[in-house]
């Protein structure tokens, strides 16, 4: 297989793979004030809240998309929240959890 084919083949696979949303830090911060209700100002939660402070934009966006599946049932309170979010909503806020320290 010459290099040419090679290369319009990968790049033919591309158009599978979807976009990848990057999101914006500043407009996570300003969506996050629905979260600070149990996660707190500080992303770090609390002994019953599990902490969202420095988690990586792949793990935080699992977690929410698993809580949108139904994968993830432990709270109700989560998965409505999670529910509410788009695509959108939920890279701006991994961004920005993904910013602060654990």
């Amino acid at each position: 297989m010459t290099k040419m084919t090679l290369l319009l083949l990968l790049s033919g696979c591309l158009v599978f793979a979807g976009p990848v949303q990057a999101g914006n830090v500043e407009a996570g911060k300003t969506k996050s004030e629905a979260c600070t209700d149990c996660h707190g100002d500080d992303g770090k939660g609390d002994k019953d809240t599990p902490t969202t402070a420095g988690l990586s934009v792949e793990e935080f966006t699992k977690a929410i998309k698993e809580y949108q599946s139904g994968v993830r049932t432990k709270s109700k309170k989560m998965t409505k929240s999670a529910n509410k979010l788009s695509d959108e909503d939920i890279a701006d806020l991994a961004a920005y959890y993904a910013t602060l320290p654990k």
